[in-house]
């Protein structure tokens, strides 16, 4: 696995200022299941990591979920910014 060719989304000085606000918990989610998508292409039987995986999407639905009820236009840009698709409401 190449981890040098991700690009994080998170800057420094935001990872020690807003490391608790949604969209930080947000791209932090992205950023680690960007990460294991490219696992995946190597190691196809991990079945514990896609475990992981399935946790960390489900926690990032649920925060995206949390995001569009408190505040839409930042949900919009949010996605936007992290070129991912809208989320199903349920």
């Amino acid at each position: 696995m190449i981890k040098n060719s991700f690009i994080s989304v998170i800057s420094q000085e935001e990872k020690k200022e807003k490391s608790g606000s949604v969209e930080f918990q947000i791209r932090s989610f992205t950023n680690k299941i960007r990460r294991l998508t490219s696992h995946f292409e190597l190691h196809r039987k991990d079945y514990l990591s896609q475990r992981g995986l399935r946790k960390i999407l489900g926690k990032r639905q649920r925060l995206l979920s949390y995001l569009l009820k408190k505040n839409k236009v930042g949900y919009k840009e949010l996605i936007s910014q992290l070129d991912i698709r809208e989320s199903k409401i349920r």
